[in-house]
């Protein structure tokens, strides 16, 4: 399969890819500040952890979105 050029996408498409991107900048950045803030008690796991999956690995908002729903403990 040949690949297809950024000038060769529908417009649509384009825009799409770039809201996403900013969509998943935001939420990663959110997350992280986030993380900083928090203290060691009140996140589900390793703080180390999390601030390296949220840094490195790609994975389209999923992984933030997880971060805000599972890995952080309600506060007191």
């Amino acid at each position: 399969m040949a690949k297809k050029r950024w000038s060769a996408l529908d417009p649509r498409a384009r825009k799409a890819i770039l809201v996403a991107g900013a969509v998943d900048g935001v939420l990663r950045a959110a997350a992280l500040i986030d993380l900083q803030r928090r203290p060691d008690d009140e996140v589900r796991g390793s703080k180390r952890r999390w601030g390296a999956a949220l840094a490195l690995v790609n994975s389209a908002g999923v992984l933030p979105a997880a971060y805000f729903l599972r890995g952080r403990r309600p506060r007191a």
